[in-house]
């Protein structure tokens, strides 16, 4: 499977973009991807840190992030037998707000099965978070809770 790549512009400030990003246990409420994130570690988000994500129509994954620049990138990885999956969630300036970018890539010898069988899923799912995103933040700046219809 080819890795999905979704690039979003937002009319935000990085930093508060970051911020909401970043705030993993937060995502269930602005995506609809997203059932439920918890920590399993406490302190900061920071290279190493587990979280558990449960995804309508996936198996709950542990996520362990393994790169961390802060204000600008974290990717994290899901590894299970055959498999490994690494999503990958990166904020930059633009002259007006910012562009996200969120990536998923799989890899490992199931890769190829899994990829054929969630693989539109995963698509949909990417955009969807990419797009939630986008609402959440320019709903914050415009002081709305950039929670209206999701795509």
């Amino acid at each position: 499977m080819q890795p999905i790549v979704i690039t979003v512009d937002i009319d935000a400030p990085p930093n508060d973009v970051w911020a909401i990003l970043r705030d993993v246990e937060r995502w269930p409420t602005w995506t609809p991807t997203v059932q439920d994130v918890t920590r399993l570690d406490p302190g900061p988000f920071v290279v190493g840190s587990r979280t558990r994500v449960r995804q309508p129509r996936m198996r709950p994954a542990v996520w362990r992030v393994t790169r961390l620049e802060e204000g600008r990138r974290f990717t994290w990885v899901s590894r299970s037998p055959g498999l490994t999956m690494e999503g990958d969630h990166a904020v930059e300036p633009r002259d007006t707000g910012c562009r996200a970018t969120l990536s998923l890539r799989l890899s490992g010898l199931l890769a190829g099965i899994v990829g054929r069988m969630f693989g539109a899923l995963a698509q949909r799912y990417v955009a969807t978070e990419a797009e939630s995103l986008r609402r959440r933040c320019e709903g914050a700046r415009t002081g709305g809770t950039g929670t209206g219809a999701h795509v």
